[in-house]
């Protein structure tokens, strides 16, 4: 018989320390990449909040402009094409949690201002609500 006493030292695989050794690399490669990934997640949502209530706020004085009154709800809003549908707050995922800001004024009643209605903080440590 030529050869290796022992066929099985010749079969194809890896051994049990490379194995921990991959698993390990991966582990190591996951803790760095897995929360730059949900940092990058919220800050994505505070962008989309700030653009939401920026188009918001712009559309509530648009229609306090044409009309001399504020909107008496976020729907008026829609229904008179200051805007096409309202938008979903993204720390909510609903349309229908935002705060409502009323005028002092009782000649121009109305939503006068809007502002989250998610009880989330900020990456900065701010509130969102306070936006």
């Amino acid at each position: 018989m030529t050869g290796s006493a022992n066929p099985l030292r010749h079969a194809a695989g890896f051994t049990l320390i490379e194995l921990l050794i991959v698993m390990a690399i991966i582990g190591t490669l996951l803790s760095i990449a897995v929360p730059r990934y949900f940092h990058s997640l919220a800050r994505a949502r505070e962008t989309v909040l700030l653009q939401d209530l920026a188009i918001l706020r712009e559309a509530l004085d648009k229609y306090y402009a044409d009309r001399g009154v504020y909107p008496e709800s976020l729907n008026l809003l829609v229904d008179k094409s200051y805007v096409r549908a309202l938008p979903v707050d993204p720390f909510t995922r609903t349309a229908e949690s935002w705060t409502l800001v009323q005028s002092e004024d009782p000649d121009r009643a109305g939503i006068r201002d809007i502002h989250s209605g998610a009880s989330d903080q900020a990456i900065d440590g701010t509130p969102v609500s306070a936006w």
